[in-house]
């Protein structure tokens, strides 16, 4: 059995080409790894492939979820699990690309079965927070469970917050449910490499590739999204770009603002996600160049070996 090939890196660093370039080369059929690529009506904003691209090979979750929808990464892996299945029945390689390294995470290491965190429990985590401070959140959360305390750093507040809510509705340790989980994907299952360009080169693309959505229509799409009146805790209301261009709709920011806003969080946002590749995928090869020609050379001489 061929295995799976994962494709990671931060936004705009050509995973759209390379992964097309890998279906091409191997059979293989693409399925998405990005938690805002997943959603219905923002294909520009997020940058899912254009009608060309997917006529090329068969792609799979892109676009497919409505933005009313908390999709989660529970509901990704049980989708995608069926998916490679599929793939593999009809004897093509499973290519999964994206940057969400929470959902590669989920299939190679697998996804701890935590009940649900109720209300009672947020709101005593969140009341923690409001009286104590980050300060005080670590200090519980290094109290109930030190182990995943000290994985996280002290600043990260959205863990901490995770760490102390599983304590405070099971009364259990969340790394006691991590220590019980098992990967869907077995090691020989997949293969994975990481496009880790150079970092000022990637925000020249980040910034260039902005300004190519707007011509491409993206204001309007960001506009007919607004006009849902969603909840805007749902997560595809704070797809990149979107929180900035719908407060320019708003009267709140200039266009040049939003512009500039959005891309300045998208150059941040591929900084934390070159950062997690490299902590958590730093076995991966690497691919440097943002040049597709370079890059599909390397890509090949990856798959050779």
């Amino acid at each position: 059995m061929t295995p799976c090939l994962l494709i990671a890196g931060p936004t705009a660093a050509g995973k759209t080409a390379l992964s097309l370039a890998a279906a091409e080369i191997l059979g293989g059929e693409i399925i998405n790894a990005d938690s805002m690529q997943i959603y219905d009506g923002l294909a520009l904003i997020t940058a899912q492939p254009d009608a060309d691209e997917r006529a090329r090979v068969p792609h799979h979750l892109f676009g497919t979820i409505d933005p009313a929808t908390r999709y989660s990464v529970g509901q990704w892996t049980s989708d995608v699990l069926a998916l490679i299945a599929g793939c593999r029945d009809r004897g093509r390689v499973p290519i999964l690309v994206g940057g969400t390294g929470l959902y590669f995470n989920a299939l190679i290491r697998g996804l701890a079965e935590v009940p649900e965190i109720g209300a009672a429990a947020r709101s005593r985590t969140a009341a923690l927070l409001e009286a104590a401070g980050l300060s005080g959140l670590r200090a519980e959360a290094l109290r109930r469970d030190p182990v995943a305390a000290q994985r996280v750093k002290a600043a990260d507040r959205q863990r901490l917050m995770r760490i102390v809510e599983v304590a405070f509705e099971t009364g259990r340790a969340l790394s006691d449910f991590q220590a019980d989980t098992v990967a869907p994907l077995a090691a020989s299952e997949w293969r994975g490499l990481v496009i880790e360009p150079d970092r000022e080169a990637l925000y020249a693309r980040i910034e260039h590739r902005f300004d190519r959505m707007l011509e491409a229509g993206a204001l309007d799409e960001v506009a007919a999204f607004a006009a849902r009146g969603l909840d805007p805790t749902l997560p595809a209301s704070k797809a990149l770009g979107v929180p900035q261009l719908m407060a320019y709709l708003r009267g709140e920011l200039s266009r040049a603002e939003a512009v500039e806003l959005a891309k300045r969080d998208s150059r941040r946002y591929a900084k934390r996600q070159s950062t997690w590749f490299r902590n958590q995928t730093g076995s991966w090869p690497r691919i440097r160049s943002l040049d597709p020609v370079q890059a599909r050379s390397a890509l090949a001489d990856l798959l050779d070996t």
